[in-house]
């Protein structure tokens, strides 16, 4: 064709004959990426949680409670039902709510007020469409027995599970707080639980490479994590590459959180986030 040919017919005519824009991920991940909503997108409603994670190609989100979103328990019916809706109408899903409650307190009352309100925010997960809680250890009190403390953590994770399964609604404990994140007095405390409901939220601390080191610390819940948080993938003081290959090895097929920093140009950083992930895979 002539070149004055093709100046009659125009760009759009060229365009439209292009070959179609080549693209090298080199296969489907088998984990799922997601975002957690602390930090990045604290000040994110659910209409922007949901535009944002879909331009970056984001499958899904945790929804940490106080945040802008106000998915609380004190929603109606009615406004549970929309956020469920929301989401089910987008290519988002709703992974799983992120709670604050934890069950170290040596005070009774205490520990049963936390017990009761984790139990609300499980009807809540069940209402949006959630598929779990977080929950979490924050740490051992001053003057307690640490073996009390911990089979007092699993006695209170065990009859959320319990609770949690008539719901439908998995309980996930972040690998968090001092003392309590270290990966040994987790399985002490996921042991005490003993329930197939409650599993280990893998939470990427720089203490999981404390004792006998990464993978002796992996061994010991790799069979009951149920979700994964991960820091800046950029930080070279932890092996986010030998995480994502010891969670493909034992077929991990659950969420993998980005738990970062605010942005001003968040959708950009995350953009960022999915394709280091993927790389770290060989998968980009």
């Amino acid at each position: 064709m002539g070149a004055g040919v093709m100046g009659l017919l125009g760009p759009a005519a060229r365009v439209a004959g292009a070959a179609p824009a080549q693209h090298f991920v080199t296969g489907a991940p088998r984990m799922k990426l997601g975002l957690v909503t602390y930090n990045l997108a604290k000040q994110w409603d659910v209409p922007t949680l949901i535009r944002n994670c879909e331009a970056a190609k984001f499958d899904g989100v945790e929804l940490r409670t106080t945040h802008a979103h106000k998915v609380e328990v004190a929603l109606t019916a009615a406004q549970r039902a929309e956020v469920k809706k929301r989401f089910r109408d987008s290519r988002v899903e709703l992974m799983g709510l992120g709670s604050a409650f934890d069950y170290h307190t040596p005070d009774p009352v205490k520990l049963a007020k936390d017990i009761a309100a984790t139990k609300e925010y499980i009807v809540l997960a069940r209402d949006v469409g959630a598929s779990g809680v977080k929950v979490r250890p924050n740490g051992l009190p001053k003057g307690v027995p640490k073996e009390k403390t911990l089979a007092q953590i699993g006695a209170a994770l065990r009859e959320l599970g319990e609770f949690g399964q008539g719901h439908g609604v998995a309980i996930r404990l972040e690998v968090h707080g001092g003392e309590t994140s270290l990966l040994p007095n987790i399985k002490i405390i996921l042991d005490a639980a003993n329930h197939p409901n409650v599993g280990a939220c893998w939470n990427s601390n720089p203490s999981d490479l404390a004792g006998d080191g990464f993978d002796a610390n992996f061994d010991l819940v790799k069979d009951r994590i149920n979700e994964v948080h991960m820091r800046d993938l950029y930080l070279e003081d932890y092996p986010f590459r030998k995480l994502l290959a010891r969670l493909n090895a034992i077929q991990y097929r659950g969420y993998c959180l980005a738990e970062i920093p605010e942005s001003s140009d968040p959708v950009r950083v995350m953009r960022y986030y999915r394709a280091l992930w993927l790389a770290y895979q060989g998968l980009l």
